[in-house]
């Protein structure tokens, strides 16, 4: 059996609004709009939780929070739970990593055979939120509104400095696996930070937006009397009300996201080029961890269910997926099972352990039954959030706060809260009664306080006295890379030439 390589190309706090069916047309992002041709869109993917860590061990497991217990940014990603990399590794692929994927706790791995950079985040305790302080702001790695305040250009930051070097990993890796000395099959998997804030680009891709129709959100910022009880702690979280934001403010911030989007699709373009003259074929999948509000309804950065913050961007592109736009509901934990279904793999030793559903069959005109489900209990949250999205309805609910239903194809912006219209009564019932038959949030809540309480003790703990960070260090054997003594010369420039010599 011939297995396919896998490419998987994942970005960091993308809003899924902005590819209705690819890139959007004013969007400067070449390279992802040639891929998006050959893709199948799903306009409608959401993430399984608006927040990093748990966005990502749920994409990677293929479950849900709850069940991977990764309710926040500071939570362990435990080592028995199965991810895409253990499937495909367990059935003869070579897994790699380059990039970020927020793993916390000491297996910084999980599944991956090699990971080719450090993180761009810690990977210990210190980011717990603690439900037994609501409305505590931790200041010092909590957002706040100065991602938006600073604002601008500049040619060299953290973050830029990051993607650089996982970009020029990843063009590598693809170089090396060229040369055919492993003859497995691959997936390379190659995250990267932007277009997360903090909102700065480099000049070449700002001035790409300078008479651009799209710096201002199309809905007014809120104000706090009227908004829902978890936007109003998500005002707090991200103390906004200690900065004033001006319309530069958002300007240049809007700016500078659609700046990155186009350093990244710059990015993308050098892992595809090498790619396709390295002759190489793989299956490309192209998503987000999750969105970012970009002050629409005055709201930023990620952490809701609102559209901005939960949407994200998932394309496919795969013999066997069939190109075009697809309107179902989908979700980042759907990717697992579709990768281990293109690699061939047997699902009835997948499914077990997942929360998703292929897309396979989906994107071969059969239906989708099951709702998609999103889950918060992180920072801006004193209890845990859940959310359904089934056909155009959209349900969140919360044990401290009034239910939301929206009707996403009529109230695009969710503006109109259904849940208390009688013409919506049954609906809301429906996916009320379902919603419960999935979560117990009394014991949801109490799990995550358990959690919580747990890692505050022994976070504390392993900062007293000696300290042995879990975060993960790059092995480089030195004596192993280029020309050395116990090699032959000969041998070695051939097998590290590509394509071979005549």
């Amino acid at each position: 059996m011939t297995r396919p390589n896998i490419l998987i190309l994942m970005v960091d706090q993308l809003n899924g609004t902005l590819f209705p069916d690819g890139p959007a047309e004013w969007l400067h992002a070449p390279n992802l709009k040639k891929l998006a041709k050959r893709s199948a869109r799903f306009r409608n993917a959401y993430t399984a939780s608006p927040l990093c860590a748990p966005a990502r061990a749920s994409f990677m497991s293929g479950q849900l929070p709850r069940r991977t217990r990764v309710y926040d940014n500071a939570a362990e990603f435990c080592s028995d739970i199965p991810t895409y990399a253990h499937h495909l590794r367990r059935a003869g692929y070579q897994t790699t990593l380059s990039g970020k994927m927020h793993f916390v706790g000491p297996d910084q791995m999980h599944g991956f055979e090699e990971r080719l950079t450090t993180d761009i985040y810690p990977a210990d305790f210190g980011w717990t939120p603690d439900y037994r302080k609501p409305g505590e702001r931790i200041d010092w790695w909590y957002h706040n509104m100065g991602s938006v305040t600073g604002a601008g250009v500049a040619e060299i930051t953290n973050q830029l400095e990051y993607d650089d070097e996982v970009a020029y990993e990843a063009c590598r890796k693809l170089y090396d696996l060229a040369r055919g000395h492993d003859e497995r099959p691959w997936c390379l998997t190659v995250s990267f930070t932007h277009p997360h804030d903090p909102y700065v680009a480099r000049k070449k891709y700002w001035d790409l937006y300078e008479d651009c129709a799209h710096l201002h959100p199309e809905v007014a910022p809120i104000p706090f009397d009227e908004m829902d009880p978890h936007s109003q702690r998500l005002y707090h979280a991200s103390d906004m009300a200690n900065f004033e934001i001006t319309d530069t403010d958002v300007e240049r911030s809007r700016r500078a996201y659609f700046a990155n989007i186009s350093y990244i699709d710059d990015k993308i373009g050098e892992i595809l080029e090498v790619l396709e003259t390295t002759r190489q074929e793989a299956i490309i999948v192209f998503v987000s961890d999750h969105g970012d509000m970009l002050g629409e309804r005055g709201a930023w950065f990620k952490m809701s269910f609102f559209e901005g913050s939960s949407r994200v961007p998932l394309m496919v592109a795969a013999e066997g997926v069939q190109a075009g736009l697809y309107e179902e509901p989908v979700s980042t934990l759907d990717v697992l099972p579709t990768v281990c279904d293109l690699a061939q793999i047997d699902l009835s030793e997948v499914m077990p352990w997942t929360d998703g559903i292929s897309l396979v069959p989906l994107a071969n005109g059969q239906g989708r039954e099951a709702p998609v489900r999103v889950e918060y209990a992180a920072e801006g949250s004193y209890a845990p959030l859940v959310s359904l999205r089934r056909g155009k309805y959209k349900a969140n609910f919360c044990a401290l706060d009034p239910d939301q239903l929206f009707d996403l194809e009529a109230d695009p912006h969710e503006m109109n809260n259904l849940a208390t219209e009688p013409a919506s009564a049954e609906t809301l019932a429906t996916l009320k009664a379902e919603a419960e038959g999935m979560w117990d949030l009394a014991a949801y809540d109490a799990e995550v306080r358990q959690s919580q309480a747990r890692r505050w003790v022994v976070y504390e703990a392993l900062r007293n006295g000696a300290y042995f960070p879990w975060d993960y260090q790059p092995l480089k054997k030195a004596s192993e890379r280029y020309m050395r003594n116990h090699m032959d010369l000969n041998v070695l420039e051939e097998g590290q030439r590509f394509p071979r010599g005549e």
